[in-house]
């Protein structure tokens, strides 16, 4: 087994320090920094060892350096910049976030030009992965990646966590662990995007039906079906089963209504470049524009455009619509 490369990890969210714990519990220590001083003397707390800023992080890892970025994608490129000026030649930066994949173009050749490297990791396992393993999306020069490789395979599920396909036999290939090579630069964050944007139709997909599920009652006939159960026969056997299923009974054992959880719901950038993706490409992809639309439309970004359709209606036809709760107020 090669040697794990001199590692840190700048940001200490759920992700990142979560991806720090993991690595420890393979043998890997890493050099932390997050702005918030309590994130950093936490892991520290843990066996980490612990850097004030960027330069005392560069300070404190031998090279060749790897160090990981992990923080929001506002400000990854800044950090990645900031982080630079304090390498050397040879050293790497990872950029693991859900940064958009033709950024990582401009990145990888700024920072190529003062001979760092750059490696794009798309990240998938969420507030999960300290347990269950990273699912990683990989983009960067090959020998670059290969050196990185005791990292990747620590950090991901491994072989155990999924039944071998069929018809695959021998050595285990690199998928097999959980991660891959996708390819150059930029490709890791690609193919994370388009999981992501897939991410967006399975879920709307579910929510629309389990929708449907909860009018029946006032349907003809009328069904009063039990939704929590529903999912947890589902999980059982059907084709729909998934881990997105999972997570789906587990919020509906826990509240059936789900009257605590908001209608208002956020798209996080990659949804929109995979449609993006698809008009450059020239691909229909019919599902996911519509997943993300229907997120839009949680968030009343159509309610002028309603008003509209309710205006036309009653010019052309008389339709006379309900006036919304807000204008008949006083």
């Amino acid at each position: 087994m090669s040697q794990a490369p001199n590692f840190a990890m700048i940001g200490l969210g759920r992700m990142g320090a979560n991806i720090v714990r993991r690595l420890s519990g393979a043998g890997i220590t890493s050099v932390v920094f997050d702005l918030s001083p309590q994130a950093v003397e936490a892991l520290g707390k843990e066996g980490s060892i612990t850097s004030s800023s960027m330069a005392d992080l560069a300070a404190k890892l031998p090279t060749p350096r790897t160090v990981w970025v992990m923080v929001p994608a506002s400000v990854t490129d800044s950090t990645i910049a900031e982080m630079a000026s304090h390498l050397s030649a040879g050293d790497t930066i990872i950029d693991g976030g859900n940064s958009y994949y033709k950024n990582d173009l401009k990145n990888a050749e700024i920072l190529n030009a003062k001979g760092i490297n750059f490696v794009d990791v798309g990240t998938s396992g969420g507030v999960y992965g300290l347990e269950r393993g990273y699912s990683l999306m990989i983009g960067g020069d090959k020998d670059v990646v290969a050196g990185l490789d005791p990292i990747f395979k620590a950090l991901a599920p491994g072989v155990e966590a999924a039944e071998r396909t069929p018809g695959r036999t021998g050595e285990p290939t690199q998928a097999e662990y959980g991660y891959l090579h996708c390819g150059p630069v930029g490709s890791g964050h690609f193919v994370k995007m388009i999981h992501n944007g897939i991410e967006y139709g399975m879920m709307a997909a579910f929510a629309e039906g389990l929708a449907i599920f909860e009018a029946a009652d006032g349907m003809t006939p009328a069904y009063d079906l039990d939704i929590p159960e529903i999912t947890e026969v589902w999980r059982r056997g059907s084709v729909v089963a998934s881990w997105l299923l999972d997570l789906t009974a587990q919020a509906l054992q826990e509240s059936t209504e789900l009257k605590e959880y908001s209608t208002h719901v956020s798209d996080s950038g990659e949804g929109r470049w995979t449609v993006q993706a698809a008009i450059e490409a020239g691909i229909p992809a019919h599902v996911l524009s519509a997943s993300l639309y229907a997120r839009f439309a949680s968030r009343n970004n159509d309610e002028f455009a309603n008003r509209v359709l309710s205006a036309m209606r009653y010019k052309f036809g008389g339709h006379n619509e309900k006036p919304s709760a807000e204008n008949t107020k006083a």
